[in-house]
């Protein structure tokens, strides 16, 4: 019986496992087109997913439905815009709902999603990319809308999400980045209590300028709804911004067309580390063990509806009096802090909010800074006024305040600045309207980075007027290298406010700069490159004009001295005009310019070089090593003009060697050439045995030089050396690889030893006669290792063949010559006859003697 019992039960579970097995892939197609079928009769979208299926393991007993890698890409007016996406979307519930007719709800008991994003935009007309639900149709007596994937829920949890909100018309974006958010709470109920706990990162801008940029909120919350009324009470709940605490009170309804905000908040204490929460942790270190003194109370309402034309009333105060706060590492305290603040808007209307700041002052020792400013009528044409005056020692404010630096700050900041003007008049540069004035000065500053580079920065005067921002005086040092700045920004409010261009001239003067005082570390470097992969862009907002001189500038192993030129910064795009450099024992003239305005930065520029020394400037810059490596075996001067563009290295700036084409010509001074130093010429030295390439005269030779697709193409030329003429062609890629060809007009006497055993007997006229005999050269390879062959031997045949010629002819003239004078002893005076066959027997005899040496043995 026990066995009959065991084999049932093993039967038993054999088949339950095998069912669970089965199951989902026999609802798999089901929950697919389901899915399908829900999302076609309710979205105007064009929606995609990787995959759908359900499992019965997952949370075993219960099953699980999950949705893999889904969008939702709108439709016109938005074609192509992300609505919703998601990596994963995993619905827990009984078995027994898959088994549910299509017009059921199902029962879920949980809910979870992660890595996704909703991106939900407002066009200029006002109209919603959410707004995609298929609407139900007009007509009288129209059946009625299914419902196949309607849920009731217990719980559900958001991990890392991204919300993300556009206003067109006012140029508004709110991101919340990294969502984290769970949510418990029975809807199967009407009424229910919710408990969340939700974290996040809020940034906020509008018409580019950043207000809140990745502030940390977060909201443990346990929330009254009720569903049917679509309304939301805090109960117990504390809401953080970044370390600041905050209780909520109230509620929240939504309605058909607004939503009713019956809000108050304010901080569960009036302790001053209230407000110290409320500065990022990046810049206020832990606040756990300062003492402070004094109170401060951030409190506030909304109470009223949001709707198409009006927000709710709202008021936002702060408020310190005569408070102070010392860090317990550090010596000093920061004092008689007043904080007065409020935004406000008493009407609904949104125009009609506006911000006082009426005050905010402190003080660090006898150094007191006090600010105050409003902002008015900000929808319409914002108003501005603000004032700051005041006194701040650094070494002292770096004892009372923790700033991220290994080594103490020094430096005087004096500021005494007023500003007064309304956006349109910045937006038109109407000046009348703009009232600035008043001067920031810093002295004696001093900054040592991670690496131990220090700035010393004896002065900076800056003065405010209406129409610009001069900087009058800026004297710096560090390391090797001084810098004195001088000239005028225009347009700054409209940059700062409008995302207008930045205007600005500027003159630099320096006797000495060391592109190294400038350079991070290796290390340092590397660590930011691994944390920023994007290329370098030269910002579009620079409108920019810098003349510099320098006396000596240190780039990398290159000294450059008399450096002077223009820079000309606009439209991203950096453009050099008659920029000079003595360098190399000559001079360099760039005229060209660089821009990041496509994908790949490229850059076009003329170059002049002017009796620049030969080895130096092709053994020292990379870029002419590659165009012609074999010019660093020359000695002396040259002259050039060479015409490149191409395409730049998007991280490092540097040229992309593989993309460069151009244009050298150039003309040589003054030169000679040493063999030793290149394998090439050794190479050509060795099968050339007649000729000395160390004697080869280079002088006034001018040259041509094509370069594209990593080949250098070269315009023959002919040289001479001593009685031999050398005509030159071919190419060389930047691969180092070798095309040459050479043709050379050789004399007799150069031809080695055998050309010397045939020559040995013949005059020095009989020699010259022969001519010069053509010589080909063929250079492949590459420059380590060049693989020279030539046709000498061919031209030690065609020598012995004019040889051969050439006494042939010889003997045939001493013939005729013989037999003409034996005629002549025969041959009386006046005898006409007689001569005219002394004649015709001479070209007899010459013909039968070519007859006979013509005949091949």
């Amino acid at each position: 019986m026990l066995k009959k019992i065991a084999k049932i039960t093993g039967i038993t579970l054999g088949v339950l496992l095998i069912a669970a097995f089965a199951i989902p892939y026999f609802f798999k197609d089901q929950i697919k087109a389901r899915i399908e079928k829900a999302l076609n009769e309710s979205v105007n979208a064009t929606v995609s997913f990787a995959d759908a299926e359900v499992s019965l393991f997952r949370n075993f007993p219960k099953a699980t439905v999950s949705i893999e890698k889904m969008a939702i890409i709108n439709k016109a007016p938005f074609e192509g815009d992300t609505l919703v996406a998601f990596e994963s979307l995993a619905l827990k519930l009984s078995v027994m709902e898959l088994f549910n007719d299509e017009t059921e709800p199902m029962q879920v008991d949980a809910i979870a999603t992660k890595n996704g994003l909703i991106n939900v935009i407002l066009n200029k007309e006002g109209i919603g990319n959410y707004d995609i639900a298929l609407k139900k149709p007009d007509e009288k007596g129209a059946a009625e809308e299914s419902k196949p994937l309607s849920f009731k829920i217990k719980s559900y949890e958001i991990e890392n999400y991204r919300f993300r909100f556009t206003d067109q018309a006012s140029n508004m974006k709110v991101v919340l980045d990294s969502i984290q958010h769970t949510g418990v709470g029975d809807f199967s109920n009407d009424v229910l209590d919710l408990d969340t706990h939700t974290s996040t990162n809020v940034s906020f801008s509008m018409d580019k300028a950043n207000y809140m940029r990745n502030i940390p909120v977060s909201l443990d919350a346990i929330l009254g709804l009720d569903l049917k009324q679509s309304k939301y009470s805090f109960k117990k709940n504390e809401a953080k911004i970044n370390d600041l605490p905050l209780k909520f009170n109230g509620f929240i309804q939504l309605l058909e067309k607004a939503q009713v905000y019956d809000l108050t908040f304010e901080t569960p204490t009036s302790d001053f580390k209230n407000f110290l929460g409320l500065i990022p942790a990046a810049y206020r270190s832990n606040i756990d063990n300062v003492k402070t003194t004094g109170q401060c109370s951030i409190k506030g309402f909304a109470k009223g509806q949001l709707t198409e034309t009006s927000i709710p009333r709202f008021s936002v105060a702060i408020a310190s009096n005569n408070a102070s706060f010392q860090y317990p590492n550090l010596p000093k305290a920061i004092k008689n802090i007043h904080i007065d603040t409020k935004i406000v808007n008493e009407t609904g209307q949104v125009n009609d909010t506006y911000v006082n700041l009426n005050r905010l002052s402190f003080a660090v020792d006898q150094d007191v800074f006090d600010a105050k400013a409003t902002l008015k009528n900000i929808a319409e044409n914002a108003l501005v006024n603000a004032q700051l005056k005041g006194v701040v020692n650094l070494a002292n404010f770096s004892k009372a305040y923790p700033i991220a630096v290994d080594k103490p700050l020094s430096g005087i900041i004096k500021a005494d600045v007023s500003t007064e003007f309304d956006m349109a008049a910045v937006e038109k540069s109407d000046y009348a309207r703009i009232k600035n004035e008043g001067e920031i000065d810093l002295t004696g500053f001093r900054y040592t980075d991670e690496s131990g580079k220090t700035m010393d920065i004896s002065k900076v005067l800056v003065a405010f007027n209406p129409s610009r921002v001069v900087l009058k005086e800026f004297k710096a040092k560090t390391g090797k290298s001084d810098l004195g700045v001088s000239g005028v920004l225009e347009n700054f409010y409209g940059y700062l406010f409008r995302n207008q261009n930045l205007e600005g001239n500027f003159t630099l003067t320096s006797n000495q700069i060391a592109d190294s005082d400038f350079m991070t570390t290796e290390k340092a470097a590397q660590s930011e490159t691994a944390k920023n992969k994007e290329p370098l862009k030269i910002p579009a907002f620079l409108d920019c004009t810098l003349t510099a001189k320098a006396n000596t500038v240190l780039y990398d192993n290159l000294t450059l001295k008399n450096c002077a030129g223009k820079l000309i910064i606009k439209d991203q795009k950096v453009t050099l005009e008659n920029v000079k450099t003595n360098i190399f024992g000559g001079q360099i003239t760039f005229n060209g310019d660089v821009s990041t305005q496509t994908k790949v930065p490229t850059f076009a520029m003329d170059l002049g070089l002017n009796q620049v020394d030969i080895a130096q400037t092709f053994t020292q810059l990379e870029m002419f090593k590659k165009v012609a490596p074999i010019a660093g075996v020359i000695n002396g001067k040259f002259n050039s003009k060479v015409q490149l563009k191409g395409s730049l290295n998007a991280t490092e700036m540097t040229p992309d060697l593989k993309s460069l084409n151009g244009d050298l010509m150039g003309q040589l001074l003054s030169t000679t050439v040493n063999s030793n130093n290149s394998k090439l010429l050794q190479a050509l030295d060795g099968q050339l045995k007649f000729i000395d390439l160390n004697k080869l005269n280079l002088n006034n030779l001018k040259t041509a030089l094509h370069f594209e697709n990593g080949r250098v193409t070269l315009k023959p030329f002919d040289l001479n050396y001593q009685d031999i003429k050398v005509s030159v062609n071919g190419s060389h890629g930047f691969d180092q690889t070798l095309r040459y060809g050479l043709t050379l007009d050789v004399p007799a006497k150069y031809l080695g030893r055998e050309a010397n055993a045939l020559l040995a007997k013949l005059s020095p006229a009989e020699i010259n006669a022969l001519g010069t005999l053509p010589i080909n050269a063929t250079i492949a390879g590459n420059f380590t290792n060049p693989k020279v062959t030539t046709d000498l031997k061919a031209a030690t045949t065609t020598l012995a063949n004019r040889l051969a010629q050439q006494q042939k002819n010889k003997l045939v003239d001493k013939t005729k010559n013989e037999i003409g004078r034996i005629i002549d002893r025969n041959t009386k005076p006046g005898d006409t006859a007689k001569a005219s066959s002394k004649e015709a027997v001479k070209n007899k005899a010459g013909d039968l003697l070519k007859g006979l040496l013509g005949k091949k043995k």
